[in-house]
Formats: structure tokens, C-alpha cells, sequence
């Protein structure tokens, strides 16, 4: 814990005082334009990959970025979803997985998950995943296998996602767009889904 008071300390007196008119702003209303849903691994930090500042990203985190679809039990990714297209009228929604995903990884492996009920019932959202893998996907090398999984779990989420009413009418009515993000992270590269040619590609290369 000391680290992280000794952080809130530095914060409170280096870094707080030079940006206070920007906490100010933000202390009453947030107006952000991204809805950035990830996994709650500790190695993906967006605010620091996407070097955005508060009140750009309304976040929602979670073990392995699921989105369960539409009608499941009322839950905080469903409530997160609703109230940042309903209420703060954000314009994307970026869904991003990860490189080496231990929610993928305990699916790929199958894991013996009886000691973890819990997480047990959240991962039949990911093992749904199987059915999203393209034909030629690898099935030898078992780290591919494992990174082809996680591409095929951020097409899958994306699908769950446009189940969800306030979704569908967002880009029905071309006031919403959404994304699928890949993000290594030994390298800091993020791939962009291609939902037309059904392939990752470098971010850069869709801008």
C-alpha cells in the first residue's frame, strides 16, 4: 500500500495544483466521447496507451472485455453500456482485448475453474468465442491458438454488444460507432478490427 499512498501524495502536491481548472470542469459534468470497454488486467492501462486525460474515457473493465448480450440478468456492463449512450450520448464504443487474456486462456485450456464459481459462469460468455475463429485459424502452436482466440472473443463481445436496443439504434441511426481493438502487449501496437474483410489490421492503418 505505500506505493500507492506515496503516489496519492505526489498527485495531491506536484500534479493536482498545475492542472486544477481542468479537475474543476469536470468536478459538476463529464462529457466523454468514448466508451472504452477492456479487461480488468492490470497491463492494460488505456489512459496511459491512448495518452488521454480525464473525462475522455468512460471506461468499463472487466475479466476478459465481456459483454454479455442483451436480456442476460441486469449487470454493471449492461448498466455501463445503457448510461453512456443514453445519458452522456458518447459517439464510440471501443471494445478491446489483449495479449496473453487469462479469461481466453483458461477457456483455451479448459481449465478446472470448480473453485472459482463465479468466475466459472462469467467465462460461458467467452467460451462462446469458438464459434467467432476463422477457417484458418491455427490449431499447431498453441500461443497462436491462444492469440487467434482472443481476436475471435473481441468479434464475438462486439456481436453480444450489438445486441444491447441502445446499440442497435445508435448505429442504426449513424450517431454511434463501434470498435474492435487488439492490444499486444509486448510490443504497444494496437490491431482495429475490419468488420467487412474480417481481419485485423494495424489502428493506423484506419485512420
Amino acid at each position: 500500500m505505500k506505493h500507492l499512498v506515496h503516489g496519492y501524495l505526489r498527485f495531491r502536491k506536484d500534479v493536482f495544483p498545475q492542472r486544477k481548472d481542468n479537475f474543476h470542469l469536470l468536478a459538476e459534468r463529464q462529457a466523454p466521447d468514448v466508451l472504452f470497454i477492456t479487461c480488468a488486467d492490470s497491463r492494460v492501462v488505456p489512459d496511459l496507451i491512448l495518452q488521454t486525460e480525464p473525462g475522455d474515457l468512460f471506461i468499463c473493465r472487466n475479466a476478459g472485455n465481456v459483454v454479455p448480450p442483451f436480456g442476460e440478468a441486469a449487470g454493471g456492463v449492461s448498466a455501463t453500456v445503457e448510461y453512456a449512450v443514453e445519458v452522456l450520448k458518447v459517439k464510440h464504443v471501443i471494445l478491446c482485448g489483449h495479449s496473453d487474456c487469462g479469461a481466453v486462456k483458461a477457456v483455451l485450456d479448459k481449465k478446472d475453474m470448480s473453485r472459482l464459481p463465479m468466475t466459472s459462469k462469467w467465462l460461458k460468455y467467452v467460451e462462446a468465442t469458438w464459434q467467432y475463429r476463422e477457417p484458418g485459424d491455427p490449431i499447431g502452436d498453441k500461443k497462436a491458438q491462444h492469440t487467434a482466440l482472443i481476436h475471435a472473443n473481441i468479434v464475438a463481445q462486439l456481436h453480444n454488444l450489438k445486441t444491447h436496443p441502445e446499440i442497435a439504434a445508435g448505429l442504426a441511426k449513424e450517431t454511434l460507432q463501434v470498435h474492435g481493438w487488439y492490444y499486444d502487449i509486448m510490443s504497444g501496437a494496437i490491431e482495429v478490427y475490419d468488420q467487412h474483410a474480417r481481419r485485423f489490421g494495424p489502428l493506423e492503418d484506419s485512420i
